[in-house]
């Protein structure tokens, strides 16, 4: 095969796939609707069951699942019949995922299925299947013909169960006003998790607190700024914050005085500096930063105590972005 060939056959697979979505979505029914009511109202946790092929569809569905408001949990038709359809509660809604509805381990497992859980919903290609004859609700995903040479490999029977699922899990999502924010809590380690929910002392290095008395000589200043990796000082009278010197402010002495014996931090430091608390959201902090154009944040604990520094390339690294 030349290029264009490759890419011909390529584009033939993906428009037939297509078009059993298109006939799945057509076949939608009341069954739908009713599948939805009875996993918004489930008092116990989704369980998806697969077997082969069908598997990972079932695991993906139940990632999804979770990810998106509505507890669920993986079981493996095989691995049932061995133990761990004890997982399987009173309260909970089964759903089954298979193209035949035949097969000998959904045939073996579905009488305990039916037994311990309280409805069972199958995702069957096959509506005169042992399968769909016995559970409550059949959503039919029946394909006129799988993608590829000789259709042999399952291809169309799984996209349109992938996308059946992904309905069926957003149509709940929706229902449930499952917002950003709530997607957020269950995804801590991603980019939206952290803008949603990350704080300031979430990041903060409270083992670099630069800082000068206020009478401090400009020896003392330097090497405070020397030692931090902010490029700032923050300049206490006592306990209290009241100003900070950065590498800036350094070059602006340069410039103004000819000679540095007598300079003392209070000479050259910028009072009343940008505070922030360190309970506060870190894509807060970075709105301020930008908002007054500055570098850094110096960060008070509960007391109003110095804890340390936040800075403009700290959040950026963490994938925080100012909100808008």
């Amino acid at each position: 095969m030349n290029n264009q060939e490759i890419l011909t056959f390529a584009k033939n697979i993906i428009h037939k796939e297509v078009v059993e979505i298109q006939r799945m979505a057509e076949m939608l029914d009341d069954c739908f609707v009713e599948t939805i009511e009875l996993l918004r109202n489930c008092e116990g946790k989704v369980v998806v069951m697969g077997v082969g092929k069908n598997a990972p569809i079932a695991q993906k569905m139940v990632a999804t699942l979770n990810s998106t408001g509505t507890v669920a949990q993986f079981l493996h038709a095989g691995e049932a019949l061995h133990g761990d359809i004890g997982l399987i509660q009173k309260k909970d809604i089964c759903i089954i995922i298979s193209k035949s509805g035949n097969t000998a381990e959904i045939k073996s497992v579905l009488p305990s299925v039916k037994e311990f859980s309280a409805k069972t919903i199958a995702i069957c290609g096959n509506i005169t299947s042992y399968l769909a004859q016995h559970a409550d609700i059949v959503l039919n995903t029946t394909i006129l013909q799988e993608a590829g040479p000789e259709r042999l490999a399952p291809t169309s029977s799984t996209t349109v169960q992938l996308v059946l699922c992904d309905a069926i899990a957003m149509v709940l999502k929706k229902l449930k006003n499952f917002n950003s924010e709530d997607f957020g809590r269950v995804h801590p380690g991603g980019s939206l998790g952290k803008q949603l929910l990350l704080k300031v002392e979430d990041i903060l290095d409270g083992m670099h607190r630069p800082q000068v008395d206020i009478d401090a000589d400009i020896k003392t200043v330097i090497e405070s700024l020397s030692s931090g990796r902010f490029g700032i000082t923050v300049v206490m009278n006592k306990s209290e914050i009241v100003g900070v010197i950065t590498d800036g402010d350094l070059r602006r002495m340069l410039e103004k005085y000819s000679s540095f014996e007598h300079i003392s931090a209070r000479d050259i430091a910028t009072f009343h500096p940008k505070i922030i608390h360190k309970s506060t959201l870190a894509r807060k902090a970075l709105q301020i930063i930008n908002m007054h154009k500055i570098g850094q944040l110096i960060v008070v604990g509960d007391d109003n105590e110095y804890v340390g520094i936040i800075d403009f390339h700290g959040l950026t690294n963490e994938g925080i972005r100012a909100e808008e």
